[in-house]
């Protein structure tokens, strides 16, 4: 590599780790701001608050990674650009192509990062930051996803909670209904039901399991019972903290497992499975926008670019999520909704880089 590349890569990895390291702590600094009241009346040990704040800096770099990474480039660009040395460059014969081949080395290095953190990183961290915001941040709060469970695990079985723990993986008012053409043949209930991880059981608290007869019923009761069920305890468990905590491989079996119950949130689950992947394809296309943006030496200087910039990183932040959402609530295909932004601000990227090259 040559003087030109070392001098723009070192800048470009420089700049972004600035940039996280100076957005990350204000992120901090508001979710405390916002949490400390109930993280104080729940007592929280201080152990358990840095690993959420670990775990909070994680999520929060791989919400916004493509933000930060536009940004950081438009920052050092306009700075070269406005120090006239960009000039330089371009009248000493280097073509506007090979002035960008740094960028896109630096592009390669940080959507790698990208890919490692979507993939068995962020799931790791999004597990503990959700774990902990559902046993000390939400209170007495109702979530729609951890109320009123009800999912069909295979083409006979059908459960039901009526609030599921995910932190302490307990569910409760269980209820369990087989089925065989249209015709319920047993019904199991229970006060509540854990999952004993030493035994590899299920135990049921105030169980009740009523065989439908033909003239009359037979009722068992039970005030505990260990039993074995054919689904697992991520049966149980939130549709979003489920997607969002598993790693890529197994992500894409419980997709699998899902389509085969039927189930109809699949379109949920392949959105966080192909996002693994557009967002770093989505870091290629910001960093030649941001580059095509602000190369050029403007009347308006730095904080035209500054604001430009921001601008088409909200455009970009607004369809990643309108769509996203469309395919969660409705059966617009997931890749689609997914991949229509970067292909989107792919065609902007060629046509800034064409003029960026004229």
């Amino acid at each position: 590599m040559k003087i030109l590349d070392w001098y723009i890569l070192k800048r470009y990895i420089i700049t972004f780790c600035m940039m996280l390291v100076l957005f990350i702590p204000i992120a901090i600094t508001v979710n405390i701001a916002e949490k400390i009241d109930k993280i104080l009346a729940n007592k929280v040990p201080f152990a358990a608050v840095a690993e959420y704040y670990l775990n909070f800096s994680i999520y929060f770099t791989n919400l916004l990674f493509p933000l930060f990474l536009f940004l950081s480039v438009i920052w050092f660009t306009s700075k070269l650009a406005n120090n006239t040395e960009i000039v330089a460059f371009l009248s000493s014969g280097v073509s506007f192509g090979r002035f960008l081949r740094p960028y896109l080395i630096g592009a390669t290095l940080i959507a790698l990062i990208a890919l490692l953190l979507g993939m068995y990183i962020n799931p790791i961290a999004s597990q503990g930051y959700n774990q902990f915001s559902y046993k000390y941040l939400k209170g007495n709060r109702k979530d729609k996803e951890t109320q009123n469970i009800y999912r069909q695990i295979n083409e006979n079985d059908f459960i039901y909670v009526s609030s599921f723990d995910p932190v302490n993986n307990v569910g409760n008012s269980f209820t369990l209904e087989h089925v065989i053409d249209n015709e319920l043949i047993y019904k199991i209930s229970a006060n509540n039901i854990r999952y004993v991880a030493k035994d590899s059981v299920f135990r049921l608290t105030g169980y009740v399991k009523r065989i439908v007869g033909e003239h009359n019923d037979i009722i068992e009761r039970k005030n505990r019972k260990d039993t074995i069920f054919n689904f697992e305890l991520e049966d149980l468990t939130p549709l979003k903290y489920v997607a969002e905590t598993l790693t890529y491989g197994a992500l894409i079996d419980f997709i699998e497992k899902e389509k085969s119950r039927g189930s109809s949130n699949i379109g949920r689950y392949q959105v966080v499975q192909y996002k693994k992947w557009s967002l770093p394809v989505s870091v290629y296309i910001l960093t030649i926008i941001a580059v095509a943006v602000s190369s050029i030496k403007r009347r308006g200087g730095m904080g035209f670019n500054l604001a430009f910039g921001v601008f088409i990183a909200m455009i970009f932040v607004f369809f990643d999520k309108i769509f996203g959402v469309m395919a969660e609530q409705s059966d617009f295909p997931p890749i689609i909704a997914v991949w229509f932004p970067n292909v989107i601000f792919g065609l902007v990227a060629i046509y800034l880089l064409y003029n960026a090259k004229r």
